[in-house]
């Protein structure tokens, strides 16, 4: 079953088209870039996917059902790009990762497995002698980490990351895509909404180029042999390489 099934999806703010006619699917273990300029509809076509928004034309499916209806809210992890501090509440990074367990809890008593769970997901990423700390002390780099391990806690199948890294800086910024590169290894399907084309076409697998219209999608190496990214942003573009 693939994770993710876009069939003819079109969305408009008002009269304003964000998204037209878009078609893609995401199977299981793809790590997937979404790119195009500024305004052209990387962040309203994420919400389509993971079913924040209902499309006003064409179907969303995601883990086979329509993505408005996903009942399993665990299996779906969101950092977005402007990250609050949990509503300014006083909440440390354990506390904060213990969330992705709540949906498993349920009524029963929060048990050793959760405990060990978070600790597992803490230490994946990076934050285990943060975990005392509180929330709003961290910087950008360090909080959308936790909420990458908050997801972790959750075992979620799906990462969903809008511009995770604004305001990040660059040796922050590569440690985070080596992470979510690690992480989509170990075999945990990432979408990734990002301006930086040459860290989606360093650390992605496949790439979705859209400015409304989707342009291309498809492997990383095919993107950037394409014309896709012209077209899209309607100027010459130059590809960087972010390896070292």
């Amino acid at each position: 079953m693939s994770v993710l099934e876009l069939t003819d999806v079109t969305y408009a703010y008002d009269d304003r088209p964000a998204v037209e006619a878009v078609s893609l699917t995401v199977e299981a273990g793809d790590f997937l870039g979404l790119v195009g300029p500024n305004g052209s509809g990387k962040t309203t076509l994420l919400k389509l996917m993971l079913g924040l928004l209902r499309p006003d034309r064409g179907s969303v499916s995601l883990f086979g059902e329509p993505a408005h209806e996903q009942s399993d809210g665990t299996r779906v992890g969101y950092v977005a790009q402007a990250t609050g501090d949990a509503g300014g509440m006083p909440v440390t990074v354990r506390e904060v990762v213990r969330m992705g367990r709540y949906p498993h809890v349920g009524l029963r008593r929060f048990g050793s497995s959760d405990r060990r769970r978070v600790d597992e997901a803490l230490e994946r990423v990076g934050v285990t002698h943060l975990a005392s700390r509180r929330l709003s002390s961290l910087s950008g780099g360090q909080k959308q980490r936790v909420y990458i391990a908050r997801a972790l806690a959750a075992d979620a199948d799906l990462l969903a990351l809008d511009e995770p890294t604004v305001g990040v800086d660059t040796e922050s910024r590569a440690a985070f895509f080596e992470l979510l590169r690690e992480l989509n290894r170990d075999g945990l399907t990432v979408i990734l909404v990002e301006h930086d084309i040459g860290v989606v076409t360093t650390f992605a697998s496949t790439v979705a180029c859209i400015n409304r219209n989707l342009f291309f999608h498809g492997d990383t190496l095919a993107f950037s042999e394409s014309d896709a990214l012209g077209e899209a942003y309607g100027e010459n573009q130059e590809l960087l390489d972010h390896r070292h």
